[in-house]
């Protein structure tokens, strides 16, 4: 025989509303203008190839 479980179900979380991701998209579009802005410096290339080289 068999014995129901007595943990309750949880609960679907909630989606974010409509502006909470709207912000969110908008600062995961910031950061990545930015880091590809970074690509167009050579000094930054120059720099990051170095330190990538360092690893080996």
């Amino acid at each position: 025989m068999s014995t129901p479980s007595s943990t309750p179900a949880t609960p679907a979380p909630r989606p974010l509303p409509l502006w909470k991701r709207l912000l969110l998209w908008a600062a995961i579009a910031l950061v990545l203008m930015a880091v590809f802005a970074l690509y167009l410096l050579p000094e930054f290339m120059v720099t990051l190839a170095d330190q990538v080289w360092a690893c080996f």
